[in-house]
């Protein structure tokens, strides 16, 4: 599988978690949000974002999502709610200028190119609306589980190097990037601890959606690894996963 290419994965993107309500309600009333807002929602993916988006009662979404099975799935998921759906990057998202009143990227920005996305998102901004990049990464030290199966994964794939699981080492430097090309300003961090109820099906399913682990190691080497997690569960009634939202939000220079 090609690192980031998700194609194979738009099928079980479903089983993924959503993002901390309580994250998403106070940026919304931070970014001064309501029904009536231009939402972007950019690097969509299936829509998990989306999601909680519609959840919390905003309507005027626009998911952007350049990879056509992806796209294609998030549309038959959510189309009929109301959401409007098309092909576009981060880098040229196909969005009006000035027609977002807040723009969202959900584990996504580490797949694009600050330096042409920044001053896109920019465009496509109204003058001093906001842009927001969220993560949703596991809390290892919250859940035994999670780092038993961490530490599995790493033992199969020693030569493993995430692309970006949203935690501190991956992210450390989204502050100083969101205003490196001069587009944003008054940059807040906001994150969030939850939890997430999942079948042991979704569990599984939620792992064969996980791009980078599959692109460096062998068709093989990921089986196992699956098996082996259907191992570790198969006791367990259901499985409680602890995330951590993390959040970036910056202002857009007028």
């Amino acid at each position: 599988m090609e690192q980031g290419n998700f194609t194979k994965l738009a099928k079980d993107y479903i089983n993924r978690p959503g993002y901390s309500h309580i994250v998403l309600s106070n940026l919304a009333a931070y970014v001064g949000a309501n029904t009536n807002s231009h939402i972007k929602d950019v690097g969509a993916g299936t829509g998990k974002l989306t999601e909680n988006l519609l959840e919390l009662g905003f309507t005027n979404i626009t998911a952007v999502e350049p990879n056509d099975a992806m796209r294609e799935e998030g549309s038959h998921l959510f189309e009929s709610l109301g959401v409007i759906w098309q092909k576009g990057s981060a880098e040229e998202t196909g969005l009006k200028t000035n027609s977002a009143d807040w723009l969202l990227m959900g584990s996504s920005f580490h797949w694009t190119n600050p330096k042409k996305s920044l001053p896109e998102f920019k465009r496509v901004l109204k003058p001093g609306r906001f842009i927001t990049l969220l993560w949703n990464p596991r809390d290892l030290e919250k859940n035994s589980l999670q780092r038993e199966i961490d530490n599995m994964i790493q033992q199969m794939v020693p030569s493993l190097k995430r692309v970006s699981s949203g935690s501190e080492k991956y992210t450390k430097n989204i502050a100083e990037t969101l205003v490196s090309t001069g587009d944003f300003k008054d940059v807040i961090f906001v994150e969030a601890n939850h939890q997430v109820k999942m079948s042991k099906e979704r569990y599984i399913g939620a792992w064969r959606s996980v791009n980078d682990i599959q692109a460096q190691s062998s068709p093989d080497v990921f089986k196992n690894i699956i098996l082996t997690i259907e191992d570790m569960v198969k006791n367990l009634s259901e499985v409680i996963v602890s995330y951590k939202t993390r959040s970036w939000t910056a202002e857009v220079i007028s």
